[in-house]
């Protein structure tokens, strides 16, 4: 069985990667390494804003909300159909024919005046 590493932005949306690993714990070593990515982004920026927001209590909304915003992506490894299809790209019908409505006729437009 194959497997897909999926990113939840924001902890709920679910993006996907197209990244397929053989084994799961590859999966889970390129979750890993991800969320290391996102830890060592937020370091970089914590260190950068403490040294340019003056005040404190601005300084922790900053921080709370980077923290949020890089932190709470996670990533999942899903199992992989290994199909020419790919999870989520099932093959769509073409949308069914609508009734055909009758045309709406025209309200009379008043005279221009001169």
């Amino acid at each position: 069985m194959k497997w897909m590493l999926v990113v939840l932005v924001g902890g709920v949306s679910p993006v996907n990667t197209d990244l397929v690993f053989d084994k799961f714990s590859d999966c889970l070593a390129a979750e890993e390494q991800m969320r290391q990515h996102y830890a060592d982004a937020f370091d970089a920026w914590d260190r950068m804003a403490a040294a340019r927001i003056d005040r404190r209590r601005d300084y922790k909304k900053a921080r709370d909300l980077e923290a949020k915003r890089l932190l709470s992506n996670v990533g999942t490894c899903v199992p992989h159909g290994g199909g020419d299809q790919q999870p989520g790209t099932a093959q769509q019908q073409p949308p069914a024919p609508s009734p055909q409505q009758p045309a709406a006729t025209p309200s009379p437009q008043p005279t221009p005046r001169t």
